[in-house]
C-alpha cells in the first residue's frame, strides 16, 4: 500500500521575495518575484540567507526553483545605482556582494544536497545560484548568459567565476564570459553547467528521481561524502579569489560612477 503524500510544512518566516515549504526532509525555496524575472536584490538575499539559517536538520534535500516564465534574470541593477547614489565609494555594493557570496556558499556547503531547477533564462546570478547547487536539471528551452562584461561590470557576484570554471574549464569560461552570448540548454549540458535536461513538463519528476534515493540516505554518510566531494574539488579552486568579488564589483562600478559624474560636471 503506498503511504499517503507528506503534507507540506510552510515554514513561519516572514519572507517577502520567496516562498519555502518543506515536505519531509526536502526544503523547496522558490524565487518569487516572477512579474520582475526573480531578479537578485538585497530583500532576496536577505530572504535566502535567513531560510538557509533556519533550515531543519531533518532537510536532506533543498530544492531551488524559480516562479514564473524564467529562472532569474539576474542581479538587480537598479540597486547598484541606488547603492552608488547614497555612497560613490560603492560600500553598499561591497556589502550586498559580501551577502551574495555567503549565500552562495550556504548552498554549496549546505549538509543537504542541494537542486537547481531551471526553466527560461538563467541569467548572470541566477547562473551564480544554480551552479552553487550540487545538481542542476534545466528544461529543453532554457538558456544561460553571462552579460556582465557587456554591462560593464567584472564576474565577480557570489564566487560565479571559480564555480565556473571548477565545474567548466577555463578555455570554454574564457569564450562565454568574453563574448557574453547565450547558450541554450544542449551547450549547458555538454558544458556541465548542468547535469540533465528535459522537457519543461517533466522537471518536477526529474527533481523527485534523484530526490528519492537521497532522502534514503544516512545523513551522517551524507554529510560526509557532501564534505568529501567538496574537499576533492578544492585543489582545482586554490587559487580562489571570490573572497574579493565584493571589493571588485564595487570598485569597477565606484570608478565607473566617478567617470561619469567628471564627464557630466565638465559639460
Amino acid at each position: 500500500m503506498t503511504a499517503p503524500p507528506t503534507p507540506p510544512v510552510h515554514t513561519n518566516l516572514v519572507l517577502k521575495t520567496l516562498r519555502a515549504e518543506q515536505r519531509g526532509p526536502v526544503l523547496h525555496i522558490e524565487l518569487n518575484l516572477p512579474d520582475q524575472g526573480n531578479v537578485v536584490g538585497e530583500a532576496m538575499l536577505h530572504d535566502l540567507q535567513t531560510v538557509l539559517d533556519d533550515q531543519d536538520p531533518a532537510v536532506r534535500v533543498l530544492v531551488l526553483s524559480g516562479a514564473g516564465t524564467d529562472f532569474c534574470l539576474g542581479g538587480d541593477r537598479t540597486e547598484f545605482a541606488e547603492h552608488l547614489a547614497h555612497d560613490p565609494t560603492g560600500s553598499g555594493i561591497r556589502a550586498s556582494g559580501v551577502r551574495a557570496r555567503r549565500v552562495c556558499e550556504a548552498l554549496t556547503d549546505n549538509p543537504a544536497v542541494t537542486i537547481a531547477r531551471v526553466q527560461g533564462k538563467a541569467i548572470g546570478a541566477g547562473l551564480a545560484l544554480a551552479l552553487a547547487c550540487d545538481l542542476r536539471v534545466c528544461a529543453d528551452t532554457a538558456s544561460f548568459r553571462l552579460p556582465e562584461l557587456a554591462l560593464g561590470l567584472p564576474t565577480a557576484w557570489g564566487g560565479l567565476l571559480p564555480r565556473l570554471l571548477s565545474e567548466v574549464g577555463a578555455a570554454r569560461v574564457r569564450e562565454l564570459v568574453l563574448t557574453g552570448r547565450a547558450f541554450d540548454a544542449a551547450e549547458a549540458h555538454y558544458l556541465s553547467v548542468v547535469q540533465r535536461v528535459v522537457p519543461e513538463a517533466q522537471l518536477d519528476e526529474a527533481v523527485a528521481a534523484w530526490a528519492r534515493p537521497v532522502v534514503r540516505r544516512s545523513p551522517t554518510a551524507l554529510r560526509v561524502t557532501k564534505t568529501l566531494l567538496q574537499s576533492y574539488a578544492a585543489p582545482a579552486r586554490l587559487a580562489d579569489a571570490s573572497a574579493l568579488d565584493a571589493e571588485l564589483m564595487a570598485s569597477v562600478l565606484a570608478s565607473e560612477h566617478y567617470a561619469r559624474t567628471r564627464r557630466h560636471l565638465a559639460v
